[in-house]
């Protein structure tokens, strides 16, 4: 029976022997070529899949959706309904982290992941299939809302077990690369939305509203099965069957998170707040303001060239990720992704100069670089947020570290950006929210522990 242990060390009860995880996995799971190829693919897919719905969501609602489903006299108000929409399926996520995470912890890692991603790509091909407004009118945008509901809830499982799934089986001294093929999945689902967009773009507009926005959404069934064949010829993370040998498996990992981790569960939060924030007028603000009509407090700049901008930032961003995940793993996770936080809030002003300079390849030119300095802060950081907790929580605190961050600075910064432009006139009311939202991103980061070197199993 598990003994009890303060904090501080006061109590009067026998500590309970520490039991930490070798450096490297056990022989027999050691990662051998054909197993790392299986690992990156199974574990990238998922946050693959999900970045492309996202940013194809994304560039639906600033393109299509406020005259497929949200149909209003104000073009500028349809694509806000769409994003209020994009806002909530990211509110779904922290519920989705407290129930995967329940079930990630105290079943294992990838049986959870195999049911997160079959509703995340359940969810993305069926918005491809989803009548227009004009076919069933009120019940399209109520039924798009169910399906953003059930994406965000199997969102919020899926990042934390598939950085689980590569990380847990990481040899030493490779952990911020493994860690790297979670969050190189975000560019690259990215990149791939922009890129099959980009090529719609150029039918005709009608086409486009008609059938042809649909065709990228199809294809996310097509990424369910593959994905689906990959995570279900990879094993259970050698981490968590130690922690079934030794029957040190949580009872209640929600419970025991809250209790043992909660300011850490917060300071990942704050962390995730400032990135995703920036992030995500990155990925759906710029794209919406920048091609929207002048009258209608856009810049009416060219969507390929916006488009385009964002699929070599997608490119960018994965190359700095992959580079800062592998510098990592020799100077510790704190230092890269402090440096990636500095150099974006200090980018925020800059960012909106360039973008309103007055053409279309500024503008995606400061897409391009806002990208690349993301990748900076990311790279590194599911592989740290998986050092933050006790391997028996692990899956639960990420999941809401995480997801909560991404919630509050995500869901809602293309809102945000979008009434502060209206209300201000001008983009430096956002550049100041930028800058804010880094700031607390910071003062979170250095307040939490490095840890780079230490994964206990019952710490």
């Amino acid at each position: 029976m598990h003994r009890e242990i303060t904090v501080n060390q006061r109590t009067t009860h026998e500590p309970s022997p520490k039991l930490h995880l070798p450096d490297d996995p056990p022989a027999a799971t050691q990662p051998r070529h054909g197993l790392l190829g299986r690992l990156a693919l199974a574990s990238g897919v998922g946050t693959a899949l999900e970045f492309y719905d996202f940013a194809l969501y994304a560039t639906a609602t600033s393109l299509v959706f406020n005259k497929v489903f949200f149909v209003v006299d104000d073009p500028w108000f349809g694509a806000f309904l769409g994003f209020v929409t994009f806002a909530v399926g990211f509110l779904m996520a922290p519920i989705g982290a407290l129930l995967f995470g329940h079930f990630g912890d105290r079943l294992g890692r990838r049986n959870t992941l195999i049911a997160t991603f079959t509703l995340m790509g359940a969810a993305t091909f069926l918005m491809g299939v989803l009548p227009s407004h004009a076919t069933i009118g009120i019940a399209a945008p109520l039924l798009l809302l169910f399906l953003r509901l059930v994406h965000g809830i199997a969102r919020g499982g899926e990042v934390s077990g598939a950085a689980l799934i590569a990380i847990e089986h990481a040899p030493k001294g490779r952990r911020g690369l493994y860690g790297s093929f979670v969050t190189l999945g975000s560019p690259i689902g990215a990149g791939l939305a922009n890129l099959s967009f980009l090529l719609i773009l150029l039918l005709p507009q009608d086409v486009v509203v008609s059938w042809a926005w649909r065709i990228p959404f199809l294809l996310g069934g097509l990424v369910l099965v593959v994905g689906l064949v990959t995570r279900l010829h990879v094993d259970e993370t050698p981490v968590f069957k130690q922690l079934q040998s030794e029957r040190k498996v949580a009872k209640r990992p929600i419970a025991e998170t809250l209790r043992h981790s909660w300011g850490r569960v917060l300071g990942a939060a704050g962390v995730m707040f400032g990135f995703n924030a920036f992030q995500y007028v990155l990925f759906t603000f710029l794209l919406s303001f920048g091609t929207e009509p002048v009258a209608q407090h856009g810049l009416g700049l060219e969507r390929s060239v916006l488009v385009t901008g964002t699929l070599f930032g997608c490119l960018g961003h994965a190359v700095t990720i992959l580079l800062s995940s592998v510098i990592s793993d020799r100077v510790g996770r704190k230092p890269v992704i402090l440096t990636g936080a500095v150099l974006l809030a200090l980018y925020a002003f800059p960012m909106f100069s360039l973008f309103t300079a007055g053409s279309s390849a500024d503008a995606a030119m400061a897409i391009v670089i806002g990208f690349i300095i993301a990748g900076i802060m990311f790279g590194p950081m599911l592989t740290w947020f998986s050092q933050l907790f006790a391997p028996a929580q692990r899956y639960t605190g990420i999941g809401l570290g995480f997801q909560i961050g991404a919630a509050l600075g995500g869901g809602f910064s293309p809102l945000i950006a979008n009434r502060l432009l209206v209300a201000t006139g001008t983009t430096v009311s956002i550049s100041i929210f930028l800058v804010a939202a880094m700031a607390l991103s910071l003062v979170c980061l250095i307040a939490l522990p490095e840890r780079h070197r230490e994964v206990p199993v019952d710490a």
